[in-house]
């Protein structure tokens, strides 16, 4: 029988990668975003995830619409890889801004996993969260996001505690990933080459390489891995550039 996965953030680079390689692997893929669909899955949920935080109908309905859509596949396993990214420093960064980034990167995933975790605890499920270096180290300017990273690893390892020998739930920490929108942010290809050489192994990641990892997580083949944070990175996290 074949299983289902559940995939938000599936419009965007990373997104399109981890649907693209479930279903290359014989998953039922069950993707979902913001915006209207623009991958090739086999059901779309549309929603707002700071919608579904501040509403438990919304909540509900969402749920209910994973369930329906994995009725005759098992809900096997969710890879929360949706976020938003509000940059800006202590001046200008409100309240606000770090209440949003909080309801979209860690209070979702939370709210997601509580209110599927009975179907995944049915089949050995599997949870993957799709968390960031910043969670260990940053920059200037990311303060919204590296705190929600950092509390998303967290969050991660306190369900790996929570729910034992249930369910499995690893993050996985990327530094950067060549996405368009990553891309986009670079008018200097030179500067984009010059990201890519900071790192160790001398580039930035693939999202498909992203999506390898997500899917080895899943797979029988790390049946005795959960609570832990995967560092896919090229090395970065563990160099240190002195002053040019």
């Amino acid at each position: 029988m074949k299983e289902s996965i559940l995939i938000t953030g599936a419009n965007g680079g990373v997104g399109a990668a981890l649907v693209k390689s479930f279903r290359e692997e014989d998953y039922i893929v069950i993707a979902s975003d913001i915006t209207r669909k623009n991958v090739e899955c086999d059901y779309y949920i549309q929603q707002d995830l700071a919608l579904l935080v501040g509403d438990e109908n919304i909540a509900n309905d969402f749920f209910s619409e994973v369930k329906k859509a994995s009725t005759d596949s098992p809900l096997k396993a969710i890879v929360n890889n949706a976020a938003i990214q509000i940059l800006g420093d202590i001046k200008s960064l409100d309240v606000g801004d770090l209440q949003k980034t909080f309801n979209i990167n860690i209070l979702a995933p939370y709210a997601i996993v509580k209110g599927l975790h009975e179907d995944l605890c049915a089949h050995d499920g599997v949870v993957v969260n799709i968390g960031s270096i910043h969670a260990a180290c940053s920059k200037p300017g990311f303060l919204a996001y590296a705190t929600s990273k950092a509390a998303l690893k967290g969050l991660s390892q306190s369900l790996a505690l929570e729910l034992g020998g249930k369910v499995r739930v690893n993050i996985i920490q990327p530094a950067a990933i060549k996405t368009d929108m990553l891309v986009d942010g670079f008018n200097d290809s030179n500067k984009l080459s010059e990201l890519g050489s900071m790192h160790p192994v001398g580039r930035i990641a693939l999202p498909s390489e992203i999506a390898d990892v997500a899917l080895f997580l899943v797979s029988d083949r790390s049946s005795f891995i959960t609570g832990a944070v995967i560092n896919v990175d090229g090395g970065i996290s563990v160099r240190l550039r002195d002053p040019e």
